[in-house]
């Protein structure tokens, strides 16, 4: 069975959000998976990067983000991480149309495309301590 690991860990600033979405959508190509599974993996990693970015560090300059992504009987395992102020509420945050930042016009959105492009998310968070969402997505 062909197993591949990786982690990148990288300052919490918007001009880093595409940076993390093409290197994991380059970490999958050895794969081979199709164009839409890759912009899938894509777009669900852009929402939790910014998920982390505006809800974890509030668009402070001073956070971390942590990528871990493995890749085993063809299915991705992604884990990102911050280190930010943490969810009260999962349900309630995992719910459409849910935000806490309803002054930047945010849609409440990031956590229900997340569920739509990838086969499986999880998120766990703890007050003051940080946020970890897991997804998977099956590559071919």
């Amino acid at each position: 069975m062909f197993v591949n690991n990786m982690s990148l860990k990288f300052d919490a600033r918007p001009q880093n959000e595409s940076f993390a979405r093409s290197v994991v959508g380059a970490f999958c190509v050895c794969c081979n998976p199709t164009v839409d599974v890759i912009n899938d993996i894509k777009t669900a990693i852009s929402e939790a990067v910014t998920n982390c970015i505006v809800h974890g560090y509030e668009n402070q300059k001073n956070g971390e983000i942590l990528i871990e992504a493995t890749i085993a009987d063809n299915t991705l395992k992604v884990k990102i991480s911050d280190y930010g102020k943490g969810i009260v509420n999962i349900p309630q945050a995992l719910e459409d149309f849910y935000t806490t930042r309803e002054d930047e016009d945010r849609s409440g959105l990031g956590f229900t495309i997340m569920k739509s492009f990838m086969d499986s998310l999880e998120v766990e968070s703890s007050l003051g301590c940080g946020t970890t969402v897991t997804m998977t997505k099956r590559l071919l």
